[in-house]
């Protein structure tokens, strides 16, 4: 069984770009025989305005999830009821002064590609970062 974690965007090709950055990912190649997406979408007859309506990250390592973006008409409006934690702090023994230097770093290189740091929690040992990414999805760095 395969998983695929799936995004509503705005912009589905920056939000795609975020993402790839951000967890390590690719873009996903166009089929075989064709340069572009734009080329694929234009031999399958998807109306121009329909076009680039879609975007999708591979872990280049073929480990993980593939991430599917898909552009929709309506804005975000409530909370994710489910969001990514991301684990950046490395193992469940490294000591928490490690684990935040770890988690702070990596919320500085996301904050710069456009994510927003929403407030971070320490708590019964553990250290995390809530942030949101350019289109306002929750996520968690630990």
């Amino acid at each position: 069984m395969e998983i695929q974690i799936t995004f509503d965007a705005n912009d589905p090709s920056s939000l795609a770009a975020f993402w790839a950055e951000a967890l390590g990912y690719r873009l996903q190649p166009p089929p075989e025989g064709f340069g572009s997406w734009e080329a694929w979408e234009k031999a399958q007859g998807i109306p121009e305005e329909r076009r680039s309506s879609r975007s999708a990250i591979v872990d280049p390592d073929e480990g993980r999830p593939r991430f599917y973006f898909q552009r929709v008409s309506e804005g975000k409006t409530a909370k994710n009821r489910v969001h990514l934690d991301v684990n950046v702090g490395g193992s469940p023994d490294t000591p928490l002064e490690e684990r935040r230097k770890l988690v702070e770093a990596e919320t500085g290189r996301l904050a710069a590609l456009g994510a927003v740091e929403v407030r971070t929690v320490e708590e019964h040992g553990e250290y995390w970062t809530v942030m949101t990414d350019p289109e306002g999805n929750e996520f968690c760095l630990q």
